[in-house]
């Protein structure tokens, strides 16, 4: 499907940041009521090690000039999958829409040959409330495979200091200089993940590459918890909500030996008393509800709720051919 006429597209900078966000967050406010994404989100997206803007990105302009649309790649680490994002203007972008999925399917197989792979799995997410969406993705032959829940709780009442965690758990701040501390971090973020269905690793190498492209790096809000001085659990927060006066936890991962003992609830209890003693209203997360380690559980037992789903929807492509 082509664009209307008048209608033109061209690769983001971060001059775009701006323009980008407001078509962002007019679609959220559309389908969420509110804003769910900020400027760091978009400078994040446009930086991030896995993401060349000059090829894995576009705009898509009005016949007066205006960005209507943004399109972009992530989450691949050269991996065989990865995620289509597609955001429109709700009432001013929606021609847009198909076409910058198909511009970024077409890249995706590109991006499949480059990384050596027969095919590329792609992934979509949508709101259940947007229909529209949902049905151009059904009409690219995608199927829905999973559903997210973004959670959060309120911070009222969370004092800055922490409860004790249970005996023999340590939770302290990472040391963020020490690059044999942060190679044990990821080990065991690697080493947790690696039993759920979904996962594609990074190497640390990939994986610090990332940390470095961050707008921002509170690294007083990352935690090490320790069993008897050994490591055994990580928390990795990010700073992608702080203009919803919210703490957000990126990561939070035990290694299986070491599961059910309290160490995930002595590392979110941390990182909540760190978050309020900043002043911080929420803390948030998002979690993959078909996990089967069930972290939703572990959420809500600490007091965080949904507040609202995403869809995912899938579908496989083959790698772009020479010819």
């Amino acid at each position: 499907m082509r664009l209307p006429p008048g209608w033109s597209v061209r690769r983001p900078g971060l001059d775009d940041v701006p323009a980008i966000l407001a078509v962002v967050q007019a679609s959220d406010i559309a389908a969420l009521g509110h804003p769910d994404f900020g400027a760091d989100d978009v400078r994040e997206a446009l930086t991030s090690p896995d993401l060349d803007p000059e090829r894995d990105s576009w705009l898509a302009l009005g016949p007066d000039g205006e960005v209507r649309g943004w399109s972009y790649l992530e989450d691949s680490h050269r991996g065989p999958r990865e995620t289509v994002q597609v955001y429109v203007h709700p009432e001013r972008g929606l021609p847009a829409q198909v076409p910058l999925l198909t511009m970024q399917l077409a890249r995706s197989a590109e991006r499949a040959a480059e990384f050596g792979h027969a095919g590329m799995t792609v992934r979509a997410l949508a709101l259940p409330g947007e229909e529209r969406w949902i049905g151009v993705l059904r009409d690219a032959d995608f199927a829905l495979v999973k559903r997210y829940a973004r959670m959060r709780r309120s911070l009222a009442g969370v004092p800055a200091s922490p409860p004790s965690p249970p005996p023999g758990v340590l939770v302290r701040p990472v040391v963020a200089t020490d690059d044999a501390e942060l190679r044990t971090f990821h080990q065991i973020l690697d080493s947790a993940f690696r039993d759920t269905p979904d996962y594609q690793p990074a190497s640390y190498e990939q994986w610090r590459a990332q940390v470095a492209a961050l707008p921002s790096v509170a690294w007083d809000e990352w935690f090490v918890a320790e069993i008897d001085g050994e490591p055994v659990g990580i928390l990795q927060s990010a700073d992608q909500t702080l203009d919803q006066a919210e703490g957000w936890v990126k990561q939070l991962a035990v290694l299986r030996a070491y599961r059910r003992r309290g160490v995930g609830t002595a590392l979110l209890a941390r990182a909540f008393a760190c978050y309020a003693g900043k002043g911080r209203r929420y803390a948030g997360l998002g979690v993959d509800l078909s996990n089967p380690v069930e972290p939703v559980r572990l959420y809500r037992s600490v007091g965080m709720r949904p507040i609202y789903e995403a869809i995912v929807f899938e579908r496989s492509i083959a790698a772009a051919s020479d010819g």
